[in-house]
């Protein structure tokens, strides 16, 4: 079955979302619950619990095309043979070390979230915390320098810490990004090497979450189901390709604050809509 035009541009519009919620710290999933609102697409609510996670491997394979050189381990010699680069080696077990705790959350309590915790009330309140959460945390960092200046400088243990931040992004609206940035901040770490390890982590972690969806919901697509995931993830990628270049660049000279009080600002919205109806 063709996708009619209407259901394709709610496609491209959820793309859209994705590509830019994704990287900023804001819940990509969370918008993508609160769009689907009010741009309802023509499927099952099996296939959009499902959708709404897998378009999330288009943004994910920007990360893999822009930071290719740090995330492929292996580099061609000057003489010939293959030469591993240990700080790559190093990086990517601090990245598996800082995605146990993630993994073993979403295992245990995917179900349980995907029943109880997906809904507007719930997003809401996470955005106005968590953007509360980026206004305390970027105030307190005004009086401290950070003690890890780069990604490759994140220790184990540091590394771990931020696995168990990202914990809490198991909360629709909460962000993935959003809780490993926080996390990271805390634990002294630069704001750029905090969002590149995030970066980093997002591969395995939305690589793992989007084969538990598509295990759960099966291979079994139509050819619409189909033409709408392989169109979100086209359009996620292209988008996220240009704002994972805007974040790194904005956060070289400013601050997480402006979103803290976007998260806020939309939590109420959401909130006092929910509340009139």
């Amino acid at each position: 079955m063709n996708l009619s035009l209407l259901e394709l541009l709610k496609v491209v519009f959820l793309g859209l979302v994705e590509g830019i919620t994704e990287w900023l710290p804001v819940s990509s999933t969370g918008h993508m619950l609160l769009v689907d609102e009010f741009l309802r697409l023509d499927a099952s609510d099996a296939f959009k619990e499902m959708f709404f996670v897998v378009i999330q491997l288009g943004a994910i394979l920007a990360v893999v095309v822009l930071f290719w050189n740090q995330l492929w381990p292996f580099a061609r010699r000057p003489e010939g043979g293959v030469l591993l680069k240990q700080k790559t080696v190093s990086l990517w077990c601090k990245v598996v070390v800082a995605c146990i705790p993630g993994a073993v959350a979403a295992l245990l309590l995917d179900d349980y979230i995907d029943a109880h915790l997906s809904t507007p009330a719930v997003i809401a309140a996470a955005l106005i915390v968590y953007g509360v959460g980026f206004l305390v945390v970027e105030r307190w960092n005004r009086s401290r320098a950070p003690r890890v200046g780069n990604v490759e400088d994140i220790s184990y243990p540091v590394a771990l810490g931020i696995g168990l931040f990202q914990v809490l992004s198991i909360i629709p609206g909460t962000s993935r990004s959003g809780a490993t940035i926080i996390g990271a901040l805390i634990l002294g770490v630069a704001r750029p090497a905090a969002a590149a390890f995030t970066f980093h982590l997002a591969v395995p972690v939305m690589f793992g979450l989007s084969f538990l969806k598509l295990v759960k919901f099966g291979l079994h697509f139509t050819g619409q189901e189909l033409m709408i995931l392989l169109v979100g993830m086209a359009v996620a990628f292209a988008v996220s390709m240009a704002v994972i270049r805007f974040l790194m660049a904005y956060i070289r000279k400013h601050g997480f604050e402006i979103f803290g009080y976007y998260r806020i600002l939309l939590g109420i919205l959401i909130l006092a809509y929910f509340l009139i109806l």
